[in-house]
């Protein structure tokens, strides 16, 4: 137990001081004693205070929000799957969910926020349904390595068919370039606090999930004999997993990995325990996007590197890691 409680205040902790990197680093540096002031004692007619008030607090919150809802809908991903590999970007989810906001603004004309939301919803159900369709045995369940290759397939032809609209559109190019690459800027100006009450909602629904899926884990049968309905507990997990990706692609773009990466550094600090892995999914995912864009912003100063590209370079390092330790199974 006091493993796990010095987890938890690291993870916190982390978190914390991820959140203070984001309002204080950037192409202007912000020292943290403005940065508190910014908050405690505004002045309007300094410089420093405005841009922590009206630039660096949406982009942090947008960045705690996707954090945290990737992470979390990786680890209910993984826990359901059994699968190390899969990820809310892996099975094609919020591929899905920006293919769906991007023929939405190209055909639609759809151009706020809500409905783009909406959009991220059904993009990311259809893409996850297609990934299961494809990765289905005959008997109808999808086993964890085909279920990932398929939502690999389906990741790649939904992100080449969103870079071909992208392309022929050159409005469409300039309104969504910068989300389409991962940004935490490419929402600016739009209301993104009923979003994070919304995210929040996710995240108690995925908390719900941790007795369940800890019975699922013993097998169907043994779930069923303490009371637990397994169809039921899936079809809860899949539903949270796809409002999770949605809200995170429609606030952010596809950040890719993070859902893959923040589960695994979970484990290495508290073991498998389902509970602990989507609590401090939370927090490690918020703080793991945060220093992410903050990496971005220092190595192309004064310019700066999306988020959705440092991110993927932490994913792939991670995924070269773990097909180096992970051993062939036979069939």
């Amino acid at each position: 137990m006091p493993r796990l409680a010095f987890a938890a205040l690291a993870a916190i902790a982390l978190a914390l001081v991820a959140v203070v990197a984001s309002l204080a680093v950037g192409a202007q540096q912000i020292p943290a004693h403005d940065v508190w002031a910014a908050f405690v004692d505004y002045d309007a007619v300094n410089p420093s205070h405005q841009i922590v008030r009206e630039l660096r607090v949406d982009r942090t919150v947008i960045g705690v929000a996707a954090g945290a809802a990737l992470a979390v809908a990786g680890a209910l991903t993984q826990s359901l799957t059994r699968n190390p590999l899969a990820d809310p970007g892996l099975l094609g989810l919020n591929a899905g969910a920006a293919l769906a906001i991007v023929l939405g603004t190209v055909v639609g004309g759809i151009a706020s926020f809500a409905p783009q939301v909406l959009l991220a919803f059904v993009g990311a159900a259809g893409a996850g349904l297609v990934a299961y369709g494809v990765g289905a045995t005959g008997a109808g369940a999808a086993a964890p390595a085909r279920l990932v290759l398929a939502g690999a397939a389906v990741t790649a032809l939904l992100t080449a068919v969103t870079s071909a609209i992208v392309v022929a559109q050159p409005f469409a190019l300039n309104q969504l370039r910068f989300w389409l690459a991962g940004s935490l800027t490419g929402r600016a100006g739009v209301p993104v606090w009923p979003l994070v009450a919304f995210v929040a909602i996710a995240i108690a629904l995925a908390l719900l999930a941790v007795r369940p899926l800890s019975a699922i884990a013993l097998g169907d049968d043994a779930a069923a004999s303490l009371g637990t309905r397994a169809g039921l507990t899936r079809a809860h997990v899949l539903v949270t997993v796809i409002v999770l990706a949605g809200l995170a692609t429609s606030l952010a773009g596809p950040i890719a990995f993070v859902g893959l990466a923040v589960p695994h550094l979970v484990r290495a600090l508290v073991g498998p325990r389902i509970g602990w892995l989507l609590v401090l999914s939370i927090p490690l995912g918020a703080a793991v996007v945060l220093l992410c864009d903050v990496v971005g912003r220092i190595v192309a100063r004064p310019g700066e590197i999306s988020v959705g590209v440092t991110t993927a370079l932490l994913g792939g390092v991670l995924l070269a890691a773990l097909a180096r330790r992970m051993r062939a199974v036979a069939p």
